[in-house]
């Protein structure tokens, strides 16, 4: 089993947010395919599973490509952020696991960091009403960097901010982008699949676990943990 193979010494713990901590990109996507077709397109399983992860010019980028220079990017983000900010204002859902893997981080004393390619506002306000904002010794967002994922430099800002090496410090992924931007940072790294499959190219750079649950018992096999 997963959980029964320890991971290598880490002594840190840098998440994703959205599909890792928070169970969210389900929700998101139902108000992708509302949006497109509000604004007469029709969004695909393909177009929206290479958003998944995405930074904001990325998407813009995708979405522009799939469907011509006529595709009112600005006007969908808006009506896109609106809908969510409306559904996630009273609750904001976590993955299973997110509690006890947190807590048992934190009363290990272990850092904890954020490194999403969502914006500030968004980032900041889904944490706070999630209650895990505290929790975190940095948050890295996309307005915190010039080069959003999959470029490393999410991941290699979190471990400044944090004062550690990134090779001491473990990636928790759920994204395609993510991966590759954790591993071109040097992190030991972790995919916990949410809409999206690992392929063949993202299990060589990464370890991929089933649940946050498997995460957490492999993390805390006796030899996983680097001395402090």
């Amino acid at each position: 089993m997963v959980s029964s193979l320890p991971l290598a010494p880490f002594s840190a713990v840098v998440f994703d947010m959205d599909g890792t901590l928070l169970d969210t990109e389900m929700v998101f996507k139902d108000v992708v395919w509302q949006v497109t077709d509000g604004l007469g397109f029709t969004m695909t399983d393909d177009v929206h599973g290479r958003m998944v992860g995405s930074s904001h010019e990325h998407t813009n980028k995708l979405l522009v490509e799939a469907y011509g220079l006529a595709f009112p990017y600005e006007m969908f983000d808006a009506e896109c952020r609106r809908i969510m900010h409306a559904r996630m204002a009273q609750s904001v859902p976590v993955k299973a696991g997110v509690p006890e893997l947190l807590a048992e981080l934190k009363g290990r004393r272990i850092p904890m960091a954020v490194a999403t390619s969502s914006r500030a506002a968004h980032a900041l306000t889904h944490l706070g009403t999630a209650g895990l904002l505290d929790l975190f010794q940095a948050i890295v967002t996309r307005d915190d960097v010039v080069q959003p994922k999959p470029h490393p430099e999410p991941y290699l800002t979190a471990a400044r901010l944090l004062g550690l090496r990134p090779e001491t410090c473990l990636a928790v992924e759920d994204s395609h982008s993510g991966v590759r931007a954790a591993h071109a940072a040097g992190m030991q790294t972790v995919m916990v699949p949410d809409l999206v499959a690992p392929t063949d190219e993202i299990r060589a750079l990464c370890r991929v676990m089933d649940s946050l649950h498997d995460l957490r018992a492999a993390a805390f096999a006796p030899d996983a943990i680097a001395s402090r």
